[in-house]
């Protein structure tokens, strides 16, 4: 009879192992099919073409950086909240954005503005190292567990003041500002290598933005306005 049970026992649990199991298969089936979808819509439709943004926007799973009562809509063609009055920027901004700075295997970039670590970890991807700043605690911490838990040993993130960089890490290949100060910090500039690029959204808070992208050449930056856009204004640290 203690054996008959026991053996009850182990095929209910089983049985409910087995659902489980297929409960999650389908649910990443589902969110596979949405990410391929977005990048077919939003991303090629739209004119990115580098095939290393493609392939890491085909594999970075969007919807484990976004709180839980938004994965649903995380492949939807709009920017979302992340908390701290923050948000995760639109597929494709983050598409235009990466392929901007024509990044390369053996790459070293500098991010400001951490947020929920997809940027980064589509970077990630792509590139040899991320250096990423976030000045919200909250949400750095957030970012820097979500990236471990998904294997990103290349991204270096810490909480500090992005309008100040990383100097003990520099120089950089490029660096990505996904905040909007109203202009460009020179910390940046100074630790962006000779013939390194940044792309940066610069304007007032409240305001329609321009985003900048820049070279580095003969110590100055040579920059050109690439498109309008809307992001949450860099924080400074007021200490």
């Amino acid at each position: 009879m203690v054996v008959t049970r026991m053996w009850r026992r182990l095929i209910v649990f089983g049985l409910l192992i087995s659902g489980v199991s297929m409960a999650y298969a389908q649910e990443k089936d589902a969110y596979d099919r949405l990410r391929e979808s977005m990048v077919e819509s939003q991303i090629i439709d739209r004119g990115i073409t580098n095939p290393d943004v493609l392939r890491a926007m085909r594999k970075v799973p969007r919807h484990l950086f976004v709180p839980d009562e938004n994965r649903a809509r995380a492949y939807g063609d709009y920017p979302l909240p992340i908390g701290e009055d923050q948000t995760i920027s639109q597929p494709y901004i983050v598409a235009f954005m990466t392929e901007a700075l024509r990044p390369k295997p053996g790459d070293r970039v500098l991010e400001i503005g951490t947020g929920s670590g997809y940027q980064a970890a589509i970077l990630a991807e792509i590139v040899k190292d991320v250096y990423s700043i976030e000045i919200v605690e909250v949400l750095g911490k957030r970012a820097e567990r979500t990236l471990t838990d998904l294997g990103y040993t290349n991204v270096h993130t810490k909480i500090g003041d992005g309008y100040k960089g990383w100097p003990e890490a520099a120089p950089f290949d490029s660096v990505i500002v996904t905040c909007a100060p109203e202009h460009i910090p020179q910390p940046l500039v100074d630790q962006l290598r000779e013939g390194g690029r940044i792309i940066i959204p610069v304007g007032k808070e409240g305001a329609v933005q321009q985003l900048v992208v820049g070279v580095k050449s003969g110590g100055r930056i040579q920059t050109e306005e690439v498109r309008q856009v809307r992001f949450v204004p860099m924080v400074r640290d007021s200490r």
